[in-house]
């Protein structure tokens, strides 16, 4: 197995087995400059297995390993910013419970860049038998109370009872946030409605949360709440809904949160970080608003690096990654969703009125292709089709075939001011791309 757009990632005890989690562990103890490493996980079955594994591979090695329990990723995230260690996350995201994965983060909590995962990669292939025994092997001790200094952390960046008495639907995925996130809103005074918070090991992402929102939307309309807000299994995604159901996608929150930052004189050097998949109407909405937009590959660490390099403060993905780098060292759902209803708290004005004047949504189709196996070169393979489509559509219409980081699919994704012709440009690509992998 390789790293992926976001760590390692499998069916869990068939791609992804303990016995290589255990190797990957060793592997990541003899490369990460660290003597202390925290792991956390989501609620899928397979975590307590993955943990198991992963906490033995950094021992054996001579690490003294944290056992977090249950947290999301951003909380494990801060954790290891707060007390300069070095974290390790179970989880598969937004993927279907039978996956799961391993993501890991440098001391201080930033994820790994592409080199430091390729010396992991060529570690593990050389690893032999552990040469530590005795004394020199490491601990393994469980870490209680990292949820409530999470929800501490956020609660503390604003007014107390600042949305005190305020109606919110709040979608936790039955993943890692259905604890800390009702948490963190009750804390300033909020009266949340909270779905898909009792995990049950199998339902995680299952028909809910960032990447499924429709139950949310239904929810939020039949409560007359003003909002709701859906997180991913993990917690580093958020997608909202307005009161009549409409979803408020990662897009429309970066351009929210960009202009209000702006505003506010906190948006570093007048930018916003986003991935090549940001909907043609934000880079047009951003450019009306006086703000530079700095183009990433797909994949929120590709983002962090950017707003690194440039010190830049804002920037996060479509899918609903979004990281406010002055508060947070990765996408951070819960912080999201807090500055969100901030925002639309202090404008006085509706969300649904707010996400209408951010941008303009031109017409986005996104096709998953299923492959044998993951190709790295299809763009150039149907490079001659890509032109094409590009030309009839000029400046109006956007192209990107990539291959997913994730899945054994190919992505293929086509905007235009046309629903019709994006369609009909989507499955001109999609049959070369079918040709192309037969």
């Amino acid at each position: 197995m390789k790293f992926g757009t976001d760590g390692v990632r499998g069916v869990a005890n068939a791609a992804l087995t303990a016995a290589y989690v255990l190797q990957l562990g060793r592997a990541a103890a003899r490369v990460l400059d660290a003597k202390r490493i925290l792991i956390g996980r989501d609620t899928r079955r397979s975590g307590p297995l993955l943990e198991a594994a992963l906490a033995a591979g950094l021992a054996s090695e001579g690490i003294e390993v944290e056992l977090g329990g249950m947290l999301p990723t951003p909380a494990i995230a801060h954790l290891a910013q707060a007390d300069s260690v070095a974290a390790a996350v179970i989880t598969a995201s937004h993927n279907p419970f039978a996956d799961n994965g391993v993501k890991l983060f440098s001391v201080g909590g930033r994820k790994l860049p592409d080199d430091i995962e390729r010396r992991i990669e060529a570690e593990l292939a050389l690893l032999g038998e552990p040469d530590r025994a005795g004394a020199d092997v490491g601990t393994i001790a469980a870490s209680g109370g990292g949820g409530a200094r999470y929800v501490e952390h956020l609660v503390g960046m604003f007014d107390a009872a600042s949305f005190a008495g305020l109606p919110i639907v709040l979608d936790c995925a039955n993943g890692a946030m259905s604890e800390v996130a009702p948490a963190a809103f009750r804390a300033l005074g909020a009266v949340p409605t909270v779905l898909h918070a009792e995990p049950d090991g199998l339902n995680i992402n299952a028909s809910c949360g960032a990447t499924s929102p429709a139950s949310l939307a239904e929810a939020v309309v039949a409560a007359g709440a003003p909002m709701g807000l859906a997180f991913d299994g993990d917690g580093d995604r958020l997608i909202a809904v307005d009161h009549a159901g409409n979803v408020v996608d990662g897009d429309r929150l970066i351009a929210l949160l960009a202009v209000d930052l702006r505003a506010q004189g906190r948006l570093a050097h007048d930018t916003v970080v986003v991935t090549v998949m940001s909907n043609l109407g934000f880079h047009r909405a951003m450019a009306a608003a006086g703000i530079e937009v700095v183009t990433t590959a797909v994949g929120d660490r590709y983002v962090l690096e950017s707003l690194d390099e440039g010190g830049f403060s804002l920037g996060g993905e479509q899918s609903g990654h979004v990281i406010v780098r002055e508060l947070a060292t990765t996408g951070d759902g819960l912080l999201a969703g807090l500055l969100l209803v901030d925002l639309v708290q202090r404008s006085g004005r509706s969300l649904a009125e707010l996400a209408a004047e951010a941008m303009t949504v031109y017409p986005q189709l996104l096709v998953n292709v299923e492959v044998a196996q993951r190709r790295s070169d299809i763009a150039e393979l149907v490079a001659d089709e890509i032109a094409a489509v590009t030309a009839a559509l000029g400046d109006d219409g956007r192209v990107l075939i990539r291959p997913s980081g994730t899945e054994p699919l190919v992505r293929v994704m086509v905007e235009a001011l046309d629903a019709t012709l994006a369609r009909q440009s989507a499955d001109r690509l999609v049959a070369a791309v079918t040709a192309a992998c037969a």
